[in-house]
């Protein structure tokens, strides 16, 4: 009878704990999950990646675009996509056309520009994860001629 009292008294002040087998148990279903989970994660991640590559891409193409009915021409490879920032000395030159500074692509690399361009009036691509041209998945080139 004592004993049970004991017992009774451990439960209501709350010192009853987890057993280690409770414990194995949650931390092997814990591992369970984050292996289901994290993969797929990680796969959207890069496939958001890609996806703002392309948005900046046209961003900046409508900027130069912009550029161009201004001042009547791209802006040359060597003034570069700063040329939407600031004036590479042109008369009708009415910008800045970017809000902010001239982004790098979301692997943190600059955006390759050519003016004329091999494709059309100015080609500007992004290598991918990788930073160099060809691949595929995540390390696919994207480029504004596509």
């Amino acid at each position: 009878m004592e004993d049970c009292k004991k017992k009774k008294h451990l439960k209501e002040k709350g010192q009853r704990g987890f057993t280690l087998i409770e414990l194995l148990v949650v931390i092997v279903i814990l591992g369970l999950l984050a292996g289901i989970v994290l993969p797929r994660y990680l796969a959207r991640e890069k496939k958001g990646r890609q996806a703002a590559a392309k948005t900046q891409i046209e961003l900046l193409g409508q900027a130069l675009d912009q550029f161009r009915l201004d001042t009547g021409k791209y802006p040359t490879t060597s003034e570069g996509l700063n040329a939407l920032i600031t004036n590479p000395g042109a008369d009708a030159w009415d910008g800045p056309y970017l809000k902010k500074a001239v982004p790098n692509d979301p692997w943190g690399k600059p955006y390759l520009y050519q003016a004329p361009g091999s494709h059309s009036d100015f080609d500007l691509s992004s290598y991918g994860a990788d930073g160099t041209p060809g691949g595929e998945g995540e390390n696919k080139d994207l480029a504004s001629w596509e």
